[in-house]
């Protein structure tokens, strides 16, 4: 008589803990560890199945490992791209740009004065309003700065009555007068 697997089976229970799915690397090694326990000891495991096997756990968890790197450079690569919008949307800080809005289609302009990331993507703050840095249609040249006075606003007072009177009483009055 042959019995049927029971749930309380830690083969049952490894092979139900992942849900249906491919099995993970505790679930195998349990599936081995019980493999082991539970041989025949008149006729046990094949060394080449053993060593098939062990191959088979150490390539599992070396995939695992590699899907992990995998994961950690596919998040390096996010960060790295949002640092890059940010970097190079900055260099737009000061910058005329024009718009189309995007709830009317009708392009507008004004100077950036700072750039934020938004759910992963560069937003520009012109005037009052956030604008997505992918409905800048055109990039201009700064709008020159307010026209000031050459001396700063400074009083200066240039004396144009020279005195160019011959009779200056600083030259002894002898200029040449009889």
């Amino acid at each position: 008589m042959i019995t049927g697997i029971q749930a309380t089976d830690p083969i049952a229970g490894a092979a139900q803990a992942t849900g249906g799915q491919a099995m993970g690397k505790d679930a195998f090694m349990k599936l081995l560890v019980n493999q082991i326990r539970n041989q025949d000891p008149m006729a046990p495991t094949d060394n080449q199945q053993f060593i098939a096997q062990l191959a088979q756990f150490s390539s599992l968890e070396q995939m695992q490992t590699m899907n992990e790197n995998i994961v950690g450079l596919a998040v390096l690569q996010q960060n790295n791209a949002l640092l890059e919008q940010l970097t190079s949307s900055s260099a737009l800080i000061g910058q005329q740009v024009t718009w189309a809005d995007a709830t009317t289609g009708v392009e507008r302009s004004g100077v950036v004065s700072s750039v934020k990331i938004v759910d992963g993507l560069a937003v520009l703050r012109v005037g009052a309003e956030d604008v997505p840095l992918a409905t800048v249609v055109q990039v201009d040249e700064p709008a020159p700065p307010p026209a000031t006075d050459a001396n700063d606003g400074a009083s200066t007072s240039t004396n144009s009555n020279t005195d160019t009177n011959d009779n200056d009483a600083a030259d002894g009055g002898t200029n040449g007068e009889g």
